[in-house]
C-alpha cells in the first residue's frame, strides 16, 4: 500500500497506541476523585500537561487538551465572540479557511456577528494590507490558518502576529493543524492568542487534540460542568488521549529536525514528474509547505482517477476529507482565481516522514496509466 493523503489522517505511531493502551488499563480512574488512585492519575495529566507545554515552549496553564481540530477552532472562535460580543461582533478570517473555521463563523452570523472574509492571491496567501484595512474598531477577532489543508500555503502569520500586536483589543487565533510538525510556529510572544492542534495529523490518535489559550485570554466556554481544563472544557479528562498526543508531538517534533529537508526534497522531485505529464497544472505555489502538492488535470475526472489508484493500493484525495463528498469544485481552488475546469479537477498529494522516493515514483507511474485508461474509455 502507498498511502499518500496523510493530510487526512496519519497512520498512527505504534508506540503511540501502546501509550494509549498503557494509560487506559493502568490509569483509568477518574483524576477528580478523591482517592489516591483518582490522585495518581491527575498527578499523570498534570505532567502530560507539563510536558507539552514545555515542547511548545508555552505556559503548562496555558495548555488545554480537545478532541481536535474542529473543537479547538470552535472553542477558540466562538469562546472569543460569545465572551466578548459586548465590546464588538466583528470577525476577521479568510476564504480559504478549514470548513471547521468557515462553518462556525456562518453560524455566528446567525446570531449577528459580521464576518470580513479576506480573499487570498493565485497562491492562495492573504494580502496583509488587506487584513489591516479590514480591522474596524469593533474587531474582536482574527482567524487565520497556518497552512492551508488542500495546497499547502503558507499564510504570513509572523507578520499578521505583528498588526494584531498593535490592536491589543483583538484577539488572533490560528489553526496550525497542518501546519505542526513540518512547519514551525512560534507561539510565546507572537502575538498569538490562540493556536489550534490536532493528534491525528502527526501519528497520533483521532479524537486527541490542543488548543492553545494564551494566559490573558479569556473565552466563554462551549461546555459547561465540573470546571475541568481550566474551565475552557468541562467533562471528565481523556487521559490516554493527553498522553497519547503528548507523546505523537514530541516524536513529531524530533522528526521534523531530521526529516523536513528530506520532505522538501520529495515535494521538489513529485513536482518536477507531475509537470512533465501532459494536461497537469500545479496548483500549490513553491513556497508551500513540504508535505502537501495539490495540481489539476482539467478535463480529467478526479473521482475516476482516485478510484483507479485505489485498486492498485495508492491512495490520494481530492481536496478536504472534510469536504471532499460537497460538491465537485474545490472552494480553496476557486478562492485562488482557477476556473471552474481547474477547480473541479483538482488532486492532493500529502506526505508524511515515513513516505520515500520509491512510493512517490511508484506513485506517477500508476497515475500516468490511470490517466492513459481513463482517455482510452473517454474516446
Amino acid at each position: 500500500m502507498i498511502y499518500l493523503d496523510n493530510s487526512a489522517t496519519t497512520k498512527p505511531d505504534p508506540s503511540v497506541l501502546k501509550s494509549f493502551d498503557q494509560v487506559s488499563s493502568n490509569f483509568f480512574a477518574n483524576p477528580s476523585s478523591i482517592h489516591q488512585f483518582g490522585g495518581e492519575t491527575e498527578q499523570l495529566l498534570v505532567r502530560t500537561r507539563k510536558q507539552v507545554a514545555e515542547i511548545l515552549k508555552v505556559d503548562k496553564d496555558e495548555v488545554v487538551f480537545t478532541s481536535g481540530g474542529t473543537e479547538g477552532n470552535n472553542t477558540a472562535i466562538k469562546g472569543i465572540a460569545l465572551e466578548h460580543q459586548n465590546r464588538g461582533k466583528h470577525i476577521i478570517t479568510s476564504e480559504i479557511e478549514h470548513p471547521s473555521v468557515l462553518e462556525a463563523c456562518h453560524g455566528l452570523e446567525m446570531l449577528g456577528f459580521n464576518i470580513t472574509y479576506l480573499p487570498v492571491n493565485q497562491d492562495g496567501i492573504i494580502s496583509l494590507q488587506d487584513l489591516e484595512h479590514a480591522i474596524r474598531e469593533d474587531t474582536i477577532l482574527i482567524s487565520i490558518m497556518h497552512v492551508n489543508n488542500e495546497i499547502g500555503s503558507i499564510q504570513p502569520i509572523k507578520e499578521v502576529g505583528n498588526i494584531a500586536k498593535q490592536h491589543p483589543k483583538l484577539f488572533l487565533h490560528v489553526d496550525d493543524v497542518q501546519g505542526l510538525g513540518k512547519v514551525p510556529l512560534t507561539l510565546r510572544d507572537s502575538g498569538i492568542d490562540l493556536c489550534s492542534f490536532s493528534g491525528h495529523k502527526i501519528n497520533g490518535l483521532k479524537g486527541t487534540g490542543i488548543l492553545y489559550v494564551n494566559k490573558h485570554t479569556k473565552l466563554f466556554p462551549l461546555l459547561h460542568g465540573g470546571g475541568q481544563e481550566q474551565s475552557l472544557r468541562s467533562g471528565t479528562e481523556n487521559i490516554a488521549g493527553a498522553v497519547a498526543m503528548a507523546r505523537a508531538l514530541r516524536l513529531m517534533k524530533e522528526r521534523e529536525v531530521q526529516g523536513i529537508k528530506k520532505l522538501y526534497d520529495l515535494q521538489k522531485n513529485l513536482r518536477n514528474a507531475l509537470l512533465k505529464i501532459t494536461g497537469v497544472k500545479m496548483n500549490t505555489p513553491e513556497t508551500a509547505a513540504p508535505h502537501i502538492v495539490n495540481f489539476s488535470m482539467p478535463g480529467v475526472k478526479p473521482e475516476v482517477i482516485i478510484h483507479m489508484l485505489g485498486e492498485r493500493e495508492i491512495f490520494i484525495s481530492t481536496k478536504s476529507a472534510c469536504s471532499s463528498k460537497q460538491k465537485d469544485e474545490s472552494m480553496v481552488l476557486a478562492a485562488c482565481g482557477f476556473n471552474g475546469k481547474r477547480s473541479a479537477s483538482g488532486f492532493r498529494v500529502s506526505m508524511s516522514y515515513d513516505t520515500t522516493a520509491e512510493e512517490i515514483s511508484h506513485f506517477i507511474e500508476a497515475l500516468k496509466k490511470a490517466i492513459q485508461q481513463f482517455k482510452e474509455v473517454m474516446e
